[in-house]
């Protein structure tokens, strides 16, 4: 239709739902074809500068289109720019005697077409850039468009408009999906609004006539005093100001830090005012920053759970050599046989996690359920600190209160040999996964424990060995399974908490230093014992005289190994002299 025009795309589309639930009928901008209207900025009527040209209307069966020609003023110029660049690739009508029934438009006349940062209806956008050459952006947008409500209800000479809103977004929300060009556009409007009267005109939620409705500006933001005080002077931004303030963003490249800087010298005050707030990322819940734990399942839930809290372990060893069956010589006694009995208690120990949060707090965050989430961080947090117990213990000092007795849930790490066969090794930096893999698939004969073994071990040892190449180059394992079948165990599993893991011995008169490599075991061969009530239970109590809920989540058990040499614990050593 027309082959002089700089952008081309629709101005609105028809029988689509707008965020508001408006449809526009199909032919209800039908006899607009062929006209002519302004084209405008966000449409800011009160100023010639906001006009940026004109817009050719085209009636098609799906909505109606526009071809859209820029004049030679500096705004326009500007905004061309942005369309070139697909910054902006919006566009909204402002329409006239709009005849609306049950939220379907049936008739209105177009009086200007605007861009804009984000509209209503999906499908008004540009699609033709004839600056750029090239099909713009295919983002989903909307009409800026607002209908009276009631069942029919026909406006005569009312000019109106509705903001752009999705599902009631703040001016914040859309600013948020701006990328940095874009902001940069918005900045640069927030400063030629500053030049006008509060009254200038804004995205408004409320209808308005041709006399203009409510504005959301009640006063302009960049007045330093209020309307009340006119005893002294209001500043704000005049037109060489603004200049001033690109011609410092040209030097710098950056036109927020000028504005920014701006707001200093010319009383801008609060210049904050004029950005959007932040905004939770996640929806209102905070992220949690939190151990790694996606192995605590197999250590917990593989364990075996007994119903009572003190398990006795007896074991009768038959090992020794005064156990052998032994031949009779002629003449000489027979001797009895001698079978070394051990037995060993462990007994419960208590648990917990205690939180404590004020009434007012709680009544006063409405963005998630920080109840629930105290709850649910409290019982991660328990489960985390029992498997690591039972694996490698809590890590704290002996001395400290908040330890877990480890005579109560005896880590894995530092069981009795009758329990775990720990395989030390002197420390060589040299060692190569090959040989890490066949010493492991060695001592499993000295494994006794029930079927086949988990290989825990720590991140760093786990990606030496899976990432190991032959001379080709090629992988040798090509999956985790591939190398926990090389090593006769039934899977890996890697706990970054185990690198690092130091322990000391005395050997003699020398100080061994031991470091953790892997531990095999099979974790039904771990019980952990609780009578009756002492699962994991929450506790609730409300402080009246503090106004304070507390929360309390313990449990009463213990933990150990039951089968002897059900562990194989593989650790390197270096050794340094006493004293």
């Amino acid at each position: 239709m027309e082959s002089n025009f700089d952008f081309a795309g629709y101005v609105t589309k028809a029988n689509v739902t707008c965020t508001d639930g408006r449809v526009i009928e199909k032919d209800a901008f039908a006899h607009n074809d062929g006209k002519t209207v302004p084209l405008v900025w966000e449409h800011l009527h009160k100023s010639p500068d906001n006009v940026l040209g004109t817009v050719l209307l085209q009636a098609r069966d799906d909505g109606m289109y526009g071809y859209g020609k820029f004049n030679h003023s500096d705004m326009a110029d500007y905004a061309k720019h942005l369309v070139a660049e697909k910054n902006i690739d919006k566009m909204s009508i402002y329409a006239g005697h709009v005849k609306e029934s049950a939220k379907h438009v049936s008739h209105g006349d177009i009086i200007e077409v605007s861009l804009v940062f984000a509209g209503a209806n999906p499908g008004a956008l540009i699609d033709n850039v004839c600056i750029a050459h090239s099909d713009g952006s295919e983002e989903v947008i909307s009409e800026e468009i607002v209908a009276s409500v009631g069942d029919e209800i026909i406006t005569e000479n009312i000019e109106f408009e509705h903001a752009d809103t999705d599902g009631e977004k703040t001016i914040e929300d859309i600013i948020d999906t701006m990328n940095d060009e874009q902001k940069t556009a918005f900045y640069y409007t927030v400063a030629r609004i500053a030049e006008k009267t509060k009254d200038d005109e804004s995205n408004d939620m409320k209808h308005s006539d041709t006399e203009g409705g409510d504005s959301i500006m009640k006063e302009n933001a960049f007045d330093k005093y209020s309307k009340t005080d006119k005893s002294e002077k209001k500043n704000t931004l005049t037109h060489s100001q603004i200049e001033e303030i690109f011609a410092d963003a040209t030097k710098t490249g950056s036109l927020k830090q000028s504005f920014m800087h701006a707001a200093a010298t010319y009383g801008i005050d609060p210049v904050d005012v004029l950005f959007p707030d932040a905004r939770e990322y996640n929806g209102g819940t905070p992220q949690t920053k939190s151990p790694e734990m996606v192995w605590v399942p197999a250590v917990l839930d593989a364990a075996h759970h007994s119903p009572f809290s003190r398990i006795k372990t007896t074991i009768l060893d038959i090992t020794a050599d005064e156990a052998r069956a032994k031949g009779y010589t002629k003449g000489k006694l027979k001797k009895e046989e001698i079978i070394k009995a051990l037995k060993r208690v462990t007994t419960p120990t208590t648990v917990y996690k205690k939180q404590k949060m004020d009434r007012d707090d709680i009544l006063d965050i409405t963005s998630f359920d920080v109840v629930a989430y105290l709850k649910g961080e409290m019982r991660t947090m328990l489960r985390y600190e029992l498997a690591r117990a039972a694996l490698i213990g809590d890590g704290r000092n002996a001395g400290d209160d908040d330890k877990i007795n480890e005579d109560n849930i005896r880590p894995i790490w530092t069981e009795n040999e009758v329990y775990a066969i720990h395989e030390q090794e002197a420390y060589n930096a040299n060692q190569t996964a090959n040989e890490i893999v066949d010493g492991v698939m060695t001592k499993m004969v000295d494994y006794k424990g029930s079927g086949a073994p988990t290989a825990f071990m720590g991140n760093t040892l786990y990606y030496k060995l899976l990432l190991t190449r032959d001379t080709m180059g090629h992988r040798l394992y090509n999956t985790p399974a591939d190398l926990a079948a090389a090593m006769g165990v039934s899977k890996i599993v890697p706990v970054p908490q185990m690198d690092n893991q130091t322990r000391t011995l005395d050997v003699g008169s020398k100080t061994r230093t031991l470091t953790l490599q892997m531990i095999v075991v099979n974790m039904n061969d771990y019980t952990f014992g609780s009578d009756k009530g002492g699962e994991l239970s929450m506790f609730d109590d409300f402080d009246i005289d503090y106004n304070q809920y507390k929360y309390l989540l313990e449990t009463r058990t213990c933990g150990a190994l039951i089968k002897p040499a059900s562990a194989l614990v593989f650790e390197t050593y270096t050794e340094t002299n006493k004293g």
